[in-house]
């Protein structure tokens, strides 16, 4: 359970105290027992013996004579000897220990870098799996797995959009090819008078197209601003915009706000987002069906939740209702007129003002969509 920084210094700490009593055992048995002392007392020195040997030029005492190590400086020699031989085996030993603790210890980051290149290969599927103690480098790897796993989805999303775009915008275009071929054959007034509608109908659903989808990058790159928008005023004011399209369907709306509720955003994006989840709730409802808006302050956050009844939807189609161009019905047989987009910006906006969104299928029909922004407070 220790840290990979702990266990790196406990492991290196126990390594270099077992050296050093190696070191200390090797130096004491080799001068314990491999050479012979035979160190002896000198021969006491007469005066007679100082005159005749001109001890003043004399560096030495005489010794018997002795085998081995018998002098100061022979010991020495040993010493050094015995010590650097000692060296030479710890270092060997040290290096060698060094390398199978720390290749043992970095083993995930070798993981994690064959890891990296196959997902510079393309392989994003492929996992490190790490096992081991909850250290550092687990995490590392248990990141870079969670990682992967996103940009697997990221990527997955792209290429759905790129998909699902290039058919929403095939469509019109089919459409009108098809129109003005018939208009270049012999056709009389009356014809060409009831093909300018169709034509105009389905130049505008390109352009609606086109223009949801430059509203969407938008959200993605637009900052919010700093000042204050009060998002219950702009909650009245979309709910005022909307309410002729829930009486021609006979859709209660009830609004339960605060009486403020302001948070720092861009209020032209704050519209959008509160236009586009009233506009989901009122489209993909039943008749006579029901529509609630509610703004809450809650500790530091404000709250926004716009619930509808409506055909029900399965938990695990929810999540992709925020991806671009997904309905919760098909489009084909329904008379939607939507784009599959309003929920995509709903998040791209959310996310700009550093909030959350959330969306849950309601068992008895509809969804409920909750929208968590700071409020700066």
């Amino acid at each position: 359970m220790l840290s990979i920084h702990a266990r790196l210094f406990a492991g290196f700490g126990a390594t270099l105290g077992v050296a050093a009593a190696l070191m200390v055992a090797i130096i004491y048995l080799g001068i314990r027992f491999v050479p012979t002392y035979d160190l002896r007392p000198g021969t006491p020195i007469t005066a007679a013996d100082i005159a005749a040997m001109n001890v003043e030029h004399s560096t030495t005492l005489p010794l018997a004579h002795t085998t081995g190590i018998s002098t100061k400086q022979d010991v020495w020699s040993a010493v050094l000897f015995v010590s650097v031989a000692a060296l030479l085996v710890v270092t060997a030993a040290g290096l060698v220990a060094g390398w199978i603790l720390s290749r043992r210890l970095l083993a995930p980051i070798h993981a994690i870098g064959e890891a990296a290149g196959r997902a510079a290969d393309g392989h994003l599927h492929d996992r490190i799996n790490a096992s081991g103690p909850p250290d550092e480098l687990r995490r590392l790897a248990d990141t870079f797995d969670a990682m992967l796993a996103r940009l697997e989805e990221s990527f997955a999303a792209h290429q759905r959009f790129a998909a699902t775009a290039s058919h929403e915008l095939l469509t019109p275009l089919t459409t009108t090819r098809a129109i003005l071929q018939v208009t270049e054959s012999e056709c009389s007034g009356e014809e060409l008078a009831e093909l300018a509608p169709m034509l105009r109908a389905t130049n505008e659903r390109s352009i609606a197209v086109v223009t949801a989808l430059l509203q969407l990058a938008a959200a993605d790159r637009m900052l919010p601003d700093e000042e204050p928008v009060d998002v219950s005023a702009l909650v009245a004011e979309t709910v005022a915009e909307q309410r002729d399209t829930a009486a021609a369907r006979r859709i209660t709306v009830a609004v339960d706000t605060e009486p403020e509720c302001p948070v720092p955003g861009n209020a032209a994006l704050l519209r959008q987002l509160i236009a586009n989840l009233l506009g989901n709730a009122l489209a993909y409802n039943v008749e006579g069906g029901r529509v609630g808006v509610t703004v809450d302050l809650r500790a530091d956050d404000a709250v926004l939740t716009v619930r509808n009844t409506g055909p029900r939807i399965e938990a695990d189609a929810v999540e992709r209702l925020f991806e671009p161009f997904q309905r919760a019905q098909p489009r084909v047989g329904s008379d939607r007129s939507g784009h599959g987009l309003g929920l995509a910006i709903v998040r791209s906006i959310t996310k700009a003002h550093g909030g959350v969104v959330t969306a849950t299928a309601i068992p008895e029909g509809g969804l409920a969509v909750r929208v968590t922004v700071p409020s700066g407070h």
